[in-house]
């Protein structure tokens, strides 16, 4: 056996063939986490009429979480889109849930959705509880895509392209 290192192994060095089996590993990690769905967290949300709304009641249901503020400009330019999205797709078993930041005076948020006529569910997130939960929402309008099992299919921080969004919507519908 010869003392010179590295190795040959089929033509490859040792160092060369773990290196390629790193690099393999890496890439099937990745690759497996892009199939794993994460999950929407467990809340509840109290709606502007007093309700109670769990993410657990939702199963069954395609929801879309939208974070947003009275004082947020993008968010009230989005609004008038997310009510037509909701109106276009809520007879197919859509939902959504209009969350008002903590920082968002109550009265602005009930304001706001009554003199709108938001078809939709609007929750105030009084101790931000809900935002925490969804991964620490700081910026409005952030939106979540929730599929019918209850994993988050996609998050939108910002306004979204709502062609995109919509397709989305009708392929977890039609699932």
């Amino acid at each position: 056996m010869s003392k010179h290192f590295p190795r040959r192994l089929g033509g490859l060095t040792i160092i060369q063939t773990m290196a390629i089996l790193a690099v393999l590993g890496v890439v099937l990690f990745f690759a497996l986490s892009l199939f794993k769905k994460e999950s929407a967290p467990p809340v509840t949300f109290k709606t502007i009429d007093g309700q109670q709304l769990t993410t657990e009641s939702l199963r069954g249901k395609v929801v879309l979480v939208n974070f947003w503020a009275t004082s947020c400009s993008s968010c009230i330019k989005e609004m008038p889109e997310l009510v037509q999205t909701y109106t276009k797709y809520r007879e197919q078993g859509f939902e959504m849930v209009a969350v008002a930041m903590s920082y968002d005076p109550p009265n602005y948020v009930l304001n706001y959705a009554q003199t709108r006529q938001l078809p939709f569910k609007v929750a105030f997130d009084a101790d931000g509880s809900n935002a925490k939960a969804f991964g620490d929402v700081q910026l409005t309008p952030t939106t979540f895509l929730i599929d019918k099992q209850g994993n988050i299919l996609k998050r939108y921080v910002g306004v979204p392209e709502f062609a995109a969004m919509h397709q989305l919507i009708e392929k977890a519908l039609a699932a």
